[in-house]
């Protein structure tokens, strides 16, 4: 290894024939070219010196988190937290070795389209690295969607599931999301029980036998949007005498375009020819992608998706054109339909925004025990820790509200979730997908800082973290939609929705208060959702206006009360404590705030307005 004192050892004499005018200039150029080959001089002809910064490594991904190991510690039944610790720590060492190498193949492999075969043909053939392939036999084997319906825990199987997905999301290089949309089938098929599709679909979907095992997806999103689905789908249905219909439409973004089936909407044509516009004229369909011949069902795979992130997955363009279907909704009841699917796909959005962030925030902590800056380890400077106790806090709060979501849907896959439970759930699906899809971004941007340069560099593996957390706040509903689905969820219930929220709140913190630690915290909880309770109740013309405000406002809550009432339990940590002051030392409920402000009055809207088109049209104009 090079040394410094190995280049002091060169001598005066060996020097200064380099620098006297005097010095022979044949001799002067063979010393130059002796001390350029010579060892004893850095950065010369291949060497480069002897620093390398060393990359950030990850341990087992189950054990290193305590905020998940001690919440099963926490709900769980002893006999069956003893029963899958050992599976659950196997699986949290796998995510950070061989699955974690596969995710990156798939980051480095990306899917591409062959349209045409060498004689001219339409082929259609979207073509998968084999880590892909290999990412869905083990999501097959390891059971990630089987647990669920398997019921071998009963109530406690979803949350199970959950915290595998939780475990191997961040590893899979986006595999993760055909398993969204395959469990939302699953479910839409349980619900459904129609012992035909139950035989030819159902049972692949939740097959532990990669052979088997099938995936799904999620076709709604046509060129109008995808969240106004009663105004912006077009796909027609045409019925024939057998029962089935014949789809034509352009779906114009659809992800896991690989799978096997897929569900859909459309609109069912009357005997004259014509669809019935709005919600009220959309059905649910199921389709097989491929005939029993390999070829496409009438589908023709347009162009692939170029995308910011989640470039490993397969994501285009489809025009169905006579797609082959089966109507599986009543008709005019698909909105209703998807509902199972949607709310699987926003948990699983969640599951995806919480692991990720504790993916980078893991890979950051890890890398600031090895990288130096101004004469120390950088862990060791308090601006830097700070840095990382924030990520952490976010991470923590995050997986709490996602593992808390999964413990009540198993008691509603269990049929054993009461009313206010049921209430509770409903609000908290919206909630839950837009608040952690928010922070998922934050914290990826953050982690990606603590990197410094490197954070930068895509061969780091690092920048994925970001451009594929970007996809959060966008699917399955932006933040705006899904702060609308919870005034809908107040409104659906009559305000039952947001009276069991609080009673929950209240209930839950107050334990908490006779703990001289988190006194203040529990009450600062407790006190922040009194005055939102009000203000919903005083405010319905300002609703729809603070939506986003009031939907932040009952995500930091909500959180809040889960952190406290961890760090109430008897096992908590000294550090479970500290998470939990600091987020309550937030403000949690800005919605109340912005309205002291005056941010939600006539005259405010007004000049928001103004603001943002101030000299626009003017300019466009001049074009």
């Amino acid at each position: 290894m090079l040394r410094l004192r190995s280049i002091r050892k060169l001598t005066t004499s060996q020097l200064r024939p380099l620098s006297m005018s005097t010095a022979d200039p044949e001799t002067a150029r063979h010393h130059v070219e002796e001390l350029a080959n010579s060892a004893e001089l850095p950065f010369a002809r291949a060497r480069i010196g002897t620093f390398f910064q060393q990359a950030p490594s990850l341990g087992n991904q189950f054990t290193a988190d305590v905020t998940l190991r001690n919440y099963l510690r926490r709900f769980l039944p002893h006999e069956i937290f003893s029963a899958v610790e050992p599976d659950l720590e196997r699986f949290g060492k796998r995510v950070a070795t061989d699955i974690y190498q596969l995710g990156i193949d798939c980051e480095h492999n990306q899917p591409i389209l062959k349209q045409f075969d060498a004689w001219g043909n339409r082929v259609d053939e979207i073509v998968t690295c084999e880590a892909w392939k290999k990412q869905k036999e083990i999501a097959a084997s390891e059971g990630l969607i089987a647990t669920a319906y398997e019921r071998k825990y009963q109530q406690w199987s979803r949350l199970l599931q959950v915290v595998k997905l939780y475990l191997y999301a961040p590893s899979s290089g986006l595999f993760s999301c055909p398993l969204a949309m395959t469990d939302g089938a699953a479910k839409s098929l349980e619900a459904i029980n129609d012992p035909a599709l139950n035989e030819h679909a159902y049972g692949h979907l939740i097959s532990r036998d990669p052979v088997s095992f099938w995936t799904s997806g999620q076709w709604m999103t046509e060129r109008r949007g995808g969240s106004d689905v009663g105004r912006a789908t077009e796909t027609l249905a045409l019925p024939q005498d057998d029962g089935s219909y014949l789809l034509h439409g352009y779906k114009w973004f659809t992800s896991a375009t690989d799978s096997e089936m897929a569900l859909t909407l459309a609109r069912v044509v009357d005997k004259d020819g014509q669809p019935t516009e709005g919600s009220k004229g959309l059905s649910m369909f199921y389709l097989d992608v491929r005939n029993q011949d390999g070829s496409l069902n009438n589908i023709q795979v347009q162009r692939m998706k170029d995308k910011l992130g989640t470039r490993q997955l397969p994501t285009a363009e489809l025009l169905l054109d006579g797609v082959r279907a089966i109507r599986v909704s009543d008709e005019g009841r698909g909105v209703a339909a998807i509902s199972n699917m949607l709310t699987i796909t926003r948990l699983h959005n969640s599951v995806s925004a919480a692991s990720g962030m504790r993916r980078i925030t893991n890979l950051s902590k890890d890398f600031s025990k090895s990288r130096e800056c101004f004469g120390k380890v950088i862990h060791n400077h308090p601006i830097h820790i700070r840095v990382l106790a924030n990520m952490e806090m976010e991470t923590r709060a995050a997986t709490l509200l996602t593992l808390e979501m999964a413990r009540l849907l198993g008691l509603a896959d269990c049929g054993m979730i009461a009313e206010k439970q049921q209430n509770i759930f409903r609000l908290l699906t919206p909630l839950a997908k837009l608040y952690t899809a928010k922070q998922a971004v934050a914290v990826a941007s953050e982690g990606l800082e603590s990197f410094g340069g490197a954070g930068y560099l895509e061969d780091t593996n690092l920048p994925v973290h970001l451009r594929d957390a970007q996809v959060l706040p966008i699917w399955e509903g932006t933040t705006n939609i899904l702060s609308l689905d919870v005034l809908r969820a107040l409104a659906k219930t009559k305000g039952a929705a947001l009276k069991s929220f609080h009673e929950d709140v209240v209930q839950r913190v107050a334990m908490a208060t006779e703990n001289a630690q988190l006194r203040d915290s529990a009450l600062s909880v407790q006190q922040a959702s009194n005055e939102v309770l009000s203000f919903a109740a005083n405010n319905a013309a300002l609703l729809e206006f603070a939506a986003r405000e009031f939907a932040y406002s009952l995500a930091r809550i909500y959180m809040g009360m889960l952190l406290v009432e961890h760090a109430a339990w008897e096992d908590a940590t000294p550090q479970d404590v500290f998470v939990a002051r600091r987020w309550c030392e937030q403000d949690l409920r800005p919605v109340i705030t912005a309205m002291k402000n005056g941010n939600f009055s006539s005259d405010a809207s007004s000049e928001q307005y103004k603001v943002v088109f101030e000299g626009f049209d003017e300019a466009k104009s001049k074009l």
